[in-house]
């Protein structure tokens, strides 16, 4: 059900992003989920948190509503046992800048190393069958959660780390990591609760 991709670190994942075509003025979501494969749930979280994460990237309007998108339809697929993961046209075909996604990539390279150096297997029970499901539960409730985030100063960005720290915990099999993301959408959640 749940396919690891070959990429377990970030880097290899960034690395991964990297090859896309470099003659085309404009990348798609499409190109960066072929990039990382369509059978895989963790990459996915992964890049849907790194966008929404990443300086430049992450601040093109709309952006976060778009990656919530994808992580909930990834995440209710998951959920409903589906091998492959189908995205409609309209999320595909969006696209953005390759001058300002390189630029977001080659920013995220740094703590990306760093956050790589960090990584283990820890608590892999947590990133089992079972594991991967509340997982999906969680990143449904972070998917709808994130289009209002956008209008509450770097709400977005908590959200982003979550999926990145969720993404992290499931491909490097690193239950801890897997926790810190939980209790990151937890404490954002807590913070958004606080200023309505």
């Amino acid at each position: 059900m749940y396919n690891r991709s070959e990429d377990t670190t970030l880097m290899d994942l960034i690395e991964s992003i990297e090859t896309l075509e470099k003659g085309a003025s404009r990348v798609s979501v499409d190109d960066v989920v072929s990039a990382v494969g369509r059978r895989s749930f963790g990459p996915l979280l992964l890049v849907a948190g790194l966008i929404t994460l990443a300086p430049i990237i992450g601040d093109i309007p709309g952006m976060p509503t778009l990656m919530a998108v994808l992580v909930l339809l990834v995440s209710v697929q998951l959920l409903a046992g589906r091998e492959a993961f189908w995205l409609p046209g309209f999320l595909l075909k969006r696209s953005f800048s390759r001058q300002k996604f390189n630029k977001g990539l080659q920013l995220m390279k740094k703590p990306a190393r760093w956050v790589d150096g960090l990584l283990r297997v820890r608590l892999p029970w947590l990133t089992g069958y079972i594991g991967i499901r509340v997982t999906a539960l969680v990143c449904l409730m972070i998917a709808l959660a994130m289009p209002p985030m956008e209008f509450i100063p770097f709400s977005a960005n908590g959200a982003g780390l979550a999926l990145v720290l969720l993404g992290l915990g499931l491909v490097a099999r690193d239950g801890l990591v897997l926790l810190l993301g939980l209790a990151l959408f937890g404490a954002t959640c807590t913070l958004i609760a606080m200023n309505v």
